[in-house]
């Protein structure tokens, strides 16, 4: 982390570029002076270590992919700042600038031309009796894993404290509107809109054919219990472990009350990401309408 001198009156920016990757820390160095000119560029986290308490912050710049955006919204925690993304990695839902895009719109984004949308985030509690063991805030799911042996899982999930169903299954997926495109999709799961207010439960390879998603309201209370024990079953919290998943726990997941702050510049929208993320072209790969 490095930090770097103040200026009066300007946007005061934090840009987290991990070290670890070469490619975004050259690229990050051919992009400081254009960063650095029109705004206060306060500090320079390489190793994902600053302490986001400043409430003066302005906008959090990560260079990187949808990962490094996960870990910058789980680092700042209950300290959330607006986040642009610029694409170093793969697909790019979240981070969805490239770099040629962020060189074009930065001096516009530091006159203040940009929007902020504020994304569901969720929290989960795990509970062995009445004693909260791990809490974690999350932006993309909660899922329940299992590993060797690879034996089904059966999950009960309450809604407002009433029994919904019983879930057999490969393991259970608690999605947000923001992480519907990641494991949710995956698993069959539906793609909301990412301002909505709702969560989508998938289960993973159920065993009842008639067990498909479903989608609820963010103002619920959704409950966790495993029926059997299952030595490497998990929780994990985008793509973390936080713990095992024993008979003996309950796992809550609840509405964080911090939001996901998303910088929205001019040409960004949700349905051009899904066509230039998703090949959705409209026709097959190849033929032109």
């Amino acid at each position: 982390m490095t930090p770097v001198n103040k200026a009066p009156n300007l946007l005061r920016v934090v840009v987290l570029a991990p070290k670890f990757r070469p490619h975004v820390q050259r690229e990050f160095e051919r992009l400081r002076p254009l960063i650095e000119a029109p705004c206060q560029l306060i500090a320079v986290d390489e190793d994902f270590s600053y302490v986001f308490d400043d409430e003066s912050i302005d906008m959090v710049v990560v260079l990187g992919g949808d990962g490094s955006i996960l870990q910058a919204a789980r680092q700042m925690g209950r300290y959330q700042h607006p986040v642009l993304g610029v694409n170093l990695g793969k697909l790019g839902f979240l981070a969805a600038l490239s770099p040629s895009q962020f060189e074009e719109c930065w001096p516009k984004v530091c006159r203040g031309q940009f929007a902020i949308t504020k994304h569901l985030m969720f929290e989960t509690s795990v509970l062995e009796g009445h004693e909260r063991t791990h809490s974690q805030i999350g932006l993309n799911e909660l899922a329940i894993l299992g590993g060797p042996p690879y034996s089904m899982l059966h999950i009960d999930l309450y809604v407002d404290g009433e029994l919904a169903t019983t879930y057999s299954c490969d393991g259970l997926i608690i999605s947000t509107p923001i992480g519907s495109t990641a494991h949710n999709l995956s698993a069959g799961g539906p793609i909301l809109r990412k301002n909505l207010e709702a969560f989508v439960i998938s289960p993973i390879n159920p065993h009842t054919l008639t067990m498909r998603p479903m989608v609820d309201t963010s103002d619920r209370v959704f409950v966790l219990k495993t029926r059997e024990y299952h030595s490497s079953c998990n929780v994990v919290v985008d793509g973390r472990v936080l713990c095992p998943f024993r008979p003996e726990m309950t796992v809550q997941v609840t509405r964080a009350s911090e939001t996901f702050q998303l910088v929205h510049v001019e040409g960004m929208s949700d349905y051009s990401a899904l066509r230039d993320k998703l090949g959705w072209s409209g026709s097959p790969k190849g033929i032109i309408p």
